[in-house]
């Protein structure tokens, strides 16, 4: 598939999903972000790689600690409190691989993603 149609997939995605089922879209594409790291592990720009994809998955989980924090946010207090203190594990964790990277390091990286994702979808 070309990148003009990625592109224009991911532009029709944007537009129509909404909620939950866009918050699971972007951890679900941090995920195969970081998987796609762990694959080409070897690769010269691997460093490039793997920076890019756990900036990317640190400011998603960012945005969720910000919704979060929201007074406003109608989650219950103890969700909220977990997610905040998983957010918390994600941030140590990125920074980990940040300066001591592994790619075994990435796979409760991807798992949580995956695994949240999967709750927003009702799965």
């Amino acid at each position: 598939m070309s990148d003009n149609a990625i592109d224009a997939y991911q532009s029709v995605e944007k537009e129509t999903l909404t909620g939950r089922d866009l918050e699971a879209s972007v951890l679900n594409k941090a995920a195969i972000r970081l998987r796609a790291v762990q694959a080409q592990w070897d690769a010269p720009d691997r460093s490039v790689l793997l920076e890019e994809a756990l900036r990317y998955n640190q400011r998603i989980w960012t945005i969720l600690q910000v919704e979060l924090t929201n007074p406003e946010n109608p989650l219950p207090k103890e969700i909220k409190e977990n997610l905040l203190t998983l957010s918390v594990f994600i941030d140590k964790r990125t920074f980990e691989t940040m300066a001591y990277p592994s790619s075994d390091k990435l796979d409760v990286l991807i798992n949580i993603n995956h695994n949240i994702a999967a709750g927003l979808q009702g799965q």
